[in-house]
């Protein structure tokens, strides 16, 4: 005996609610809608045993689309396995439940045409508004979102050519705070290590920010007349995504510490824009030098991930799961028809101090 494939069960609709009922579905719209007070004590009774006995349930994205709303927002992301990202996308799910809004999250795993590809397949779904922390979207690629009414929050970064609500860490205080920390703990020769950021403008915002804090403390050095060895600072590159020269950076950071090696043994302070930057500096110095490498190195990092804990490197810890809150709170309060200029709201990090920094040579 041969079965053929399983027809599949037939859900109830409105009409079906309104037949079991005896009413109309003029009458069960109402009460799906919360209208019970236009309806008979007896009428609600009978519509509600009905959408009980035929286990009915609406559906809320034609609902939504017919009333012109449905609660869809999109969240497009540029690496979701990023901790930062996991942080950020936390908080919109916290927010998104308190204000009754659903979160469509898209993944573009650091693939700028798939970032392209996921904005234009949100205005198919029609989301109410969008949350970017993306790689490389442009004014041009957002632009139908605006123009259709759709309103967008920036985490991050910022578009240049486009007027939208941004929500970040406040970048030149972070960088600001682990400057003093550094110098105040007695080190004069810091690096600070940052992936390509000629197109990312949190990057630019750092590196700007390492510069202008290293130019205040040479100034303060000098004017106070202090003694010693002078301060000494540089920006690296460090490119993740080009093995070649990934590697030609790590000869380059090998050779400077063979340097400072010889010129008394000081550890020099390596500072990492973000925690992909700090991993892979303390996986190739662990693989150089071995498990006493910090010896050598003191590493400090924006982003507070959980192996930074593990090894006891000091980290500026980003305010992640408060920054997807607030882009949310941004996006609904636009949703709901506010029209005041673009705002920023940059959020403090904080200094999570570990042995890493505190290490004296001599230990």
């Amino acid at each position: 005996m041969s079965v053929g494939p399983m027809s599949p069960v037939r859900r109830a609709t409105i009409s079906d609610v309104a037949r079991e009922a005896g009413t109309g579905k003029t009458s069960v719209s109402r009460y799906l809608n919360g209208e019970t007070s236009v309806l008979s004590a007896d009428l609600r009774s009978r519509i509600e045993a009905a959408i009980k006995r035929l286990d009915y349930r609406p559906n809320q994205m034609a609902r939504g689309l017919k009333r012109g709303r449905n609660r869809l927002i999109g969240l497009l992301v540029a690496d979701l396995t990023n901790p930062y990202t996991v942080g950020v996308a936390r908080g919109v799910e916290a927010a998104c439940h308190a204000l009754g809004l659903m979160p469509l999250v898209c993944n573009a795993a650091n693939e700028v045409e798939m970032e392209r590809r996921y904005l234009q397949l949100m205005t198919t779904y029609r989301v109410e508004g969008v949350i970017v922390n993306a790689l490389g979207v442009k004014e041009e690629t957002l632009q139908p979102l605006g123009e259709g009414g759709t309103p967008a929050v920036l985490v991050d970064r910022s578009i240049e050519g486009l007027a939208a609500d941004m929500v970040g860490l406040d970048n030149a205080e972070a960088v600001k705070l682990g400057m003093h920390h550094l110098i105040e703990h007695g080190f004069r020769d810091i690096r600070f290590i940052v992936q390509p950021y000629e197109r990312i403008s949190s990057r630019r915002w750092r590196e700007a920010a390492f510069r202008a804090a290293l130019e205040e403390a040479r100034s303060t050095q000098t004017g106070q007349g202090e003694v010693g060895p002078a301060l000494q600072g540089e920006t690296v590159v460090l490119d993740l995504s080009d093995a070649e020269a990934l590697a030609r950076t790590h000869e380059a950071l090998d050779r400077h510490l063979e340097e400072a090696s010889k010129q008394g043994g000081r550890r020099v302070a390596y500072f990492a824009a973000n925690g992909p930057v700090a991993l892979s500096l303390a996986l190739h110095l662990h693989a150089r030098y071995g498990a006493d490498w910090q010896e050598r190195v003191a590493l400090m990092s924006i982003d507070d991930s959980e192996w930074a804990e593990l090894i006891g490197v000091t980290a500026i810890r980003q305010p992640t799961y408060a920054i997807g809150y607030r882009a949310v709170e941004f996006l609904h309060e636009r949703i709901e028809g506010d029209v005041e200029p673009a705002r920023e709201a940059m959020l403090p990090g904080e200094l999570v101090v570990r042995r890493s920094t505190v290490w004296r040579d001599e230990n």
